[in-house]
């Protein structure tokens, strides 16, 4: 690694964009966003607060009941015993090598989030499923908190994979600036959450593309419970939360009522629409799904609805959906039904139209780049070949050997004794975190890297420091950016910690697979390699990138790998030619009836879309859970990064939560007041933000403070998934459900 010089400015990247980083060598002065991006996130200033924080772990840390007992209870609570890393990678190998010989490779679980770092060699997920990988295997995950439920229902109905119909089917901003005359947007499409995005995104123009949308004519219309999650310029359809299935059934009901189904498309590119439409029109159980019965659920007017239909079968119509969507119990419901209704509109295929989900959620989607590929770590072949639904992971530790149904299959959960994290934070993800709390006591050895203490560190039993991005040199890279960066390290690490690799490496050599895991290779040699090949594929796909030298000397290059058209996606060669390009379902066509679905026998994801009223939500409210809560993405932060240095700043928590002031005037609240958010699951405490720009019966609470219970109990810092749900959202996706959660609310004196 080339030694970290004096002072000095230099462009790093990070997930929530480039950064233009001062430091003297020793410590970060200051950061500020990238000078060429048009409206860059201001999340970096609180950067040299975050590296240098009294709470970052500065020596490697067991748990000292676990130390000297082996105890699993008290996980949470309880000191630390620092030791030497020789003798804590000699503990550490010698419980690893005690819980694969005794139980097998079947007991670990390799768990990590992969936001840890932009940079491509020191990625949390990669080094350690490969030091898994090398040492025998592990049980694994599928899929993401943000994305579980679509990866699970969508290749039933497109015959592809969610993220891939994601990032290489959907259409470009600027193509969608040139065809689309009608932009439906159930969730909205939030300039906030689209500030980050995996691997960092450095131009961010999410915002200023719908604004460019509104300015030529373009009729944008967010629907859902929160205005602010479209720009202002934008038309709001208030709609319930979790009803967003009866209002696309609505529109479609109106499609067929007045001949506006087009039935050229359905007949030559669908399956399974005549089983699809008695349930529709009401034959199937008796209830049309009309405008006049969905108003009732959803609250939006049925003239309204009758319009909109119109309207979108009679211009170019892009549907898009928001992640948050299918994070909610039920939430394959809208993502299939949204492609029902694009289907019946007959424009699925066409430039601008059609459907498209998480147009917003991150910053990379609607660019269309077409870069090198290349710069990751192989992680090797897992030989443990059992896995479960990434939102699972409380019901696999509270419940070993218990059966759960899963997109078909029926599989016990594996006896997990040892957990290793490596990359994220599970208290954060997770809902029900009272309840991951009782799950987190159950294996013999809880394993952690960690830069900081955050609530997943408190509840190890060993505790690794981890260096940041700003102490390690990496390069900086994504398929849906068209920058590269050198990363040099700026700092040293602090205190004592290590990076990721060299923990694994450490601990590979005591367990004889040193070889390989490190191939020979330290950490420089590994960038060396990895960006060498980079480089060749580089030069013979026909793109011009330095090598890695005129790069350190650069620091950074924007690639001329920004097309503003895509090649035809699957769906428009699909489109075009059915018969020699058909999907990848079974029947070879968009399936609005899934046979493979029906025989699952699924009664909360039956064969075709249906509206299932989830057991939280408005519909449901009660006198003592009146209130829907909805958890977004946080403004000031990935995630719950950087919380500790944002939970400093005066009055920055509790985290603030927004209410109808028609809520908050019953309960004699006012902005800036304290009050207490509470279910059955848990309490909170947050500071009060009245809005007319939310639905009434719903409040909104951003994710990321971290998890702080207190004695009473009751989160301090207002954590929203103390009081979420931890259930699947059906036995087919198995995704999380965060947003059917129904909570109480009321005022708290000054000093609670």
């Amino acid at each position: 690694m080339p030694p970290i010089q004096p002072r000095r400015t230099v462009v790093t990247s990070s997930h929530w964009g480039a950064m233009e980083v001062e430091t003297d060598g020793t410590r970060l002065l200051s950061a500020r966003p990238f000078s060429d991006d048009p409206a860059p996130s201001d999340i970096a200033h609180i950067l040299p607060q975050a590296v240098h924080h009294k709470s970052r772990v500065t020596r490697p840390s067991f748990r000292r009941s676990w130390l000297e007992k082996r105890e699993r209870q008290g996980r949470g609570d309880g000191d630390y015993v620092a030791l030497p890393w020789d003798e804590a990678l000699d503990i550490t190998a010698a419980e690893i090598d005690r819980i694969r010989k005794t139980h097998g490779n079947e007991a670990i679980y390799g768990g990590s989030y992969g936001w840890a770092s932009a940079g491509r060699f020191h990625h949390a997920q990669s080094q350690i499923h490969r030091f898994l990988n090398s040492i025998g295997g592990y049980v694994s995950s599928f899929g993401s908190y943000s994305t579980g439920c679509a990866q699970g229902i969508m290749p039933h109905v497109f015959g592809i994979s969610f993220l891939q119909y994601t990032y290489s089917a959907q259409d470009s901003w600027e193509t969608l600036e040139r065809n689309t005359e009608t932009l439906v947007m159930f969730g909205g499409i939030n300039e906030k959450n689209s500030q980050v995005s995996m691997g960092g995104i450095t131009e961010h123009e999410t915002g200023s593309w719908l604004q460019r949308f509104v300015d030529k004519g373009m009729r944008c219309i967010n629907i859902g419970p929160q205005r602010s999650d479209a720009p202002e310029s934008c038309e709001w359809i208030p709609c319930r939360p979790g009803s967003d299935t009866a209002l696309m059934l609505a529109l479609a009901y109106v499609l067929e009522e007045e001949g506006r189904t087009d039935y050229d498309f359905i007949n030559r590119f669908c399956i399974g629409f005549d089983r699809f439409r008695p349930y529709l029109i009401g034959d199937l159980d008796g209830q049309p799904k009309s405008p006049e019965w969905a108003e009732e659920i959803c609250g939006v007017d049925a003239e309204d609805i009758r319009e909109l239909a119109r309207h979108m079968a009679e211009t170019r119509t892009l549907i898009t959906v928001a992640w948050s969507l299918q994070r909610a119990e039920f939430g394959e419901q809208p993502y299939w039904m949204s492609a029902v209704l694009a289907a019946m509109l007959g424009q699925i295929g066409l430039p601008g139209g059609g459907v498209g989900y998480g147009y917003g959620a991150i910053g990379g989607i609607g660019k269309y780049i077409d870069g090198p590929k290349g710069l990751s770590l192989p992680q090797g072949e897992n030989p443990i070949k059992t896995f479960i639904p990434v939102a699972r992971v409380a019901d696999m530790l509270l419940q070993p050997g218990e059966p759960y149904d899963y997109n078909g299959t029926r599989s016990p959960y594996p006896d997990i004794r040892l957990v290793y994290w490596a990359g994220g934070n599970p208290f954060h993800h997770h809902q029900d975190l009272n309840r991951l709390h009782a799950a987190w006591q159950q294996p013999e050895t809880v394993i952690v890297h960690e830069p900081w203490w955050t609530a997943t560190a408190q509840r190890a039993d060993i505790v690794f420091p981890a260096t940041t991005p700003y102490e390690r040199e990496d390069i900086g890279r994504s398929d849906l950016d068209e920058y590269l960066f050198h990363m040099p390290a700026l700092v040293p690490p602090q205190g004592n910690a290590r990076d990721d690799y060299d923990i694994f490496a450490g601990l590979a050599a005591r367990l004889g697979a040193q070889e390989t895991f490190t191939e020979g290779r330290s950490s420089a040699q590994w960038l060396e390699t990895l960006y060498a090949d980079f480089y060749s594929r580089a030069q013979q796909s026909g793109h011009s990138v330095p090598d890695l030298n005129a790069l350190r000397a650069q620091n950074w290059v924007k690639l001329p790998t920004r097309k503003a058209d895509a090649p035809p996606s699957f769906l428009a060669r699909f489109r075009a030619d059915p018969e020699k390009r058909p999907l990848a379902t079974p029947s070879g066509r968009i399936e609005i009836f899934s046979e493979t679905i029906d025989s699952f026998g699924y009664n909360d994801c039956p064969g075709h879309p249906v509206w299932i009223a989830p057991r939280e939500w408005p519909g449901a409210a009660t006198e003592d859970s009146p209130l829907h809560l909805i958890s977004p993405q946080p403004g000031d932060k990935l995630h719950s990064q950087l919380e500790a240095a944002l939970a400093d700043q005066p009055g920055a928590r509790p985290e603030t939560v927004t209410l109808h002031p028609e809520d908050a005037a019953s309960r004699n609240i006012k902005t800036g007041d304290l009050v207490r958010l509470w279910n059955t699951r848990g309490a909170c405490r947050a500071r009060a933000r009245l809005s007319t720009d939310i639905l009434r019966g719903v409040v909104a609470l951003p994710t990321g403070a971290w998890f702080s219970p207190a004695e009473t109990p009751i989160d301090m810092d207002g954590n929203p998934n103390v009081l979420t749900r931890d259930i699947g959202t059906s036995r087919l996706g198995q995704g999380s459900s965060a947003h059917s959660a129904l909570v109480n609310i009321e005022k708290l004196d000054a000093d609670h």
